[in-house]
């Protein structure tokens, strides 16, 4: 049966048996994986549904990443992430508001396992979607994919033992202060910081904060459009930031462009900065408004697909100021190729519910019932028939 009549046959998502539910998942076009926290291998590990040319071992193991990088706290077992009778799938694993400040938990595909493994989006032309069904009860960070940030970063915790730079690709997270408790799609073209400062700050936030009870938290970047644009329910509603340079988070793709504009003219110009590197201009199109609007007898406000810039012009009408009103954060403008590590140490690995990092924090504390990854761009109808898919299955997953 062709994929999309298949799609389209089958019953409301209420109504859906597990197999249907897995099948509808692994039937979407571009699927990579699927961890549904039901299937397991002999020695109880979590296993992944996985397309049929996918060789690798995608199997999840336990780690305390501040074990494996300070030397610190126990070690992690399957113990350390109770299995609740709830889910989409009908089962889900529940990250706690850990107390032990050397403890942090995580689910995770080590990189050499998953290494060019379909998992492993990045390089020229790669697109990438995910999709996680969490129920989330606090926390902002990461809910899973690509990101070690690296071990390397001044943090409010010592030295790590293991040091190593950040090896970042694509993860979702739930807002960080980007829109805390929001889905938000994170990506980078080179595992460390952007725009000048010591993270990575490529990024497409939603409006809406995650929902209470099951939702599903998802993104797709599509390399061809140079667009992250993230999801909340299969819903990826435009949303702007007004004075982005005043915002904690998007001050610095607000840098970025700022920066590009003084470099644009001969000469240092004030507030330039002469070390900021090219490389790190954030320049969406702008080559002609969609709109104009006048705001005084000398400025108008031009409106771009990913700025809003405000114009001043002399008495003469020639240009003397443009200022960046507003910046587009979903869809996010990413003109840039997903970094690409060409050998497994240069790699970070997929983990889930957690990532690596030096401040260490608890991060996201609820549970999760589902992940799945795609490589290419899902469209919104496909979000939405992901989104359908609710947690009212009993414990057994059938």
């Amino acid at each position: 049966m062709h994929r999309l009549a298949f799609l389209l046959a089958f019953p409301v998502a209420a109504q859906m048996t597990y197999e249907q539910r897995v099948e509808l998942v692994r039937r979407t076009p571009g699927f990579v994986a699927l961890w549904d926290f039901v299937k397991r291998v002999p020695d109880g590990r979590f296993a992944a549904h996985q397309a049929p040319r996918e060789r690798h071992d995608l199997t999840l193991d336990a780690g305390n990443y501040v074990r494996d990088f300070w030397n610190e706290g126990p070690e992690a077992t399957y113990a350390d992430f109770p299995l609740l009778p709830e889910g989409p799938f009908g089962q889900s694993v529940q990250y706690r508001d850990e107390t032990n400040p050397n403890f942090r938990p995580v689910l995770l595909v080590p990189r050499a396992r998953m290494h060019n493994s379909g998992l492993d989006a990045k390089g020229r032309g790669r697109s990438v979607s995910m999709a996680i069904w969490v129920r989330r009860a606090s926390g902002g960070h990461a809910l899973g994919g690509i990101w070690h940030e690296g071990t390397d970063l001044a943090a409010n915790s010592k030295q790590a033992a293991r040091v190593e730079t950040g090896k970042r690709q694509y993860a979702i997270f739930a807002g960080l202060a980007a829109n805390p408790g929001a889905s938000a799609a994170h990506v980078s073209e080179n595992g460390n910081r952007s725009f000048g400062d010591k993270y990575a700050r490529n990024l497409a936030t939603t409006r809406e904060v995650l929902p209470s009870g099951w939702a599903l938290a998802a993104f797709s970047f599509d390399n061809r459009a140079n667009t992250v644009t993230a999801y909340v329910d299969g819903r990826a509603t435009e949303y702007w930031i007004d004075e982005p340079e005043k915002h904690p988070f998007f001050q610095w793709p607000a840098r970025g462009w700022r920066q590009a504009e003084l470099r644009q003219t001969p000469g240092m110009q004030e507030g330039e900065d002469a070390a900021f590197p090219a490389s790190q201009f954030y320049r969406p199109p702008e080559k002609k408004p969609i709109s104009k609007t006048r705001v005084n007898a000398t400025t108008e406000l031009l409106v771009y697909p990913f700025t809003k810039v405000r114009v001043t012009r002399d008495a003469k009408g020639n240009i003397i100021r443009r200022e960046l009103a507003a910046l587009r954060v979903n869809p996010f403008w990413f003109p840039h190729d997903l970094y690409s590590p060409s050998t497994p140490e240069e790699g970070g690995p997929f983990t889930i519910g957690r990532v690596i990092h030096s401040s260490r924090s608890v991060g996201f504390a609820g549970a999760i019932g589902g992940v799945a990854v795609f490589n290419r761009a899902l469209n919104a109808r496909e979000m939405e028939r992901l989104a359908a898919i609710r947690a009212d299955l009993p414990a057994t997953g059938r």
